[in-house]
């Protein structure tokens, strides 16, 4: 499928997340912050991530429910994210990442923007390793290593309000500009 814009309705989802609560978009209550990362263990992933578990007391309270995607099948991905405080959905065929047009590309790991983010990430896994507190990814991860991330901001009533299809591994939106888009969707769904 083509990637989506502002404007357009995003696939309904009725899903099971790995931790076994059950997961639905939209949200009539909230909006709802897709982010389509790469494979479990994905050291740039997993930084990205921190962020927004420090973050999450805020993101709440700005009316936002984060579900992460992984291009990783549930039991390779568990260990990895049983920490997080926010859904996270196994999608190791990658049916998920087709419907909303995410894409894969050798681009994630070879632009040259991408090598500062790779080099933060795995200096704070070499970082976190020994204390246990990330654990080293699948030799030979499903769905591969090549994923481009993507993010995407769902209004109650299922329309895209804002999305970002990554050009590199490191290109996602920051806790910041979701909090800054949630407040900007916020304003004109009252006005509506």
């Amino acid at each position: 499928m083509a990637k989506l814009a502002t404007g357009d309705r995003a696939p309904s989802l009725d899903l099971t997340a790995v931790s076994g609560e059950p997961v639905r978009s939209p949200d009539p209550d909230r909006l709802v912050h897709l982010q389509f990362r790469r494979f479990a263990g994905c050291p740039i992933c997993h930084l990205h991530l921190r962020s927004f578990v420090r973050a999450a007391d805020r993101l709440t309270d700005a009316g936002v429910r984060e579900i992460v995607f992984f291009h990783s099948g549930v039991d390779e991905l568990r260990e990895h994210v049983r920490d997080l405080p926010f859904a996270v959905i196994a999608d190791g065929d990658k049916r998920w990442y087709r419907a909303f047009g995410v894409e894969a590309g050798a681009r994630a790991l070879l632009d040259p923007r991408a090598w500062p983010g790779i080099v933060r990430a795995v200096t704070a896994a070499l970082w976190l390793l020994p204390r246990r507190k990330a654990h080293l990814p699948s030799a030979n991860p499903s769905g591969g290593r090549l994923g481009l991330p993507a993010d995407l901001l769902i209004g109650p009533d299922g329309t895209v309000l804002a999305a970002k299809y990554g050009t590199h591994a490191d290109d996602q939106w920051s806790v910041e500009e979701v909090l800054t888009l949630a407040r900007t969707a916020g304003r004109a769904v009252t006005a509506a």
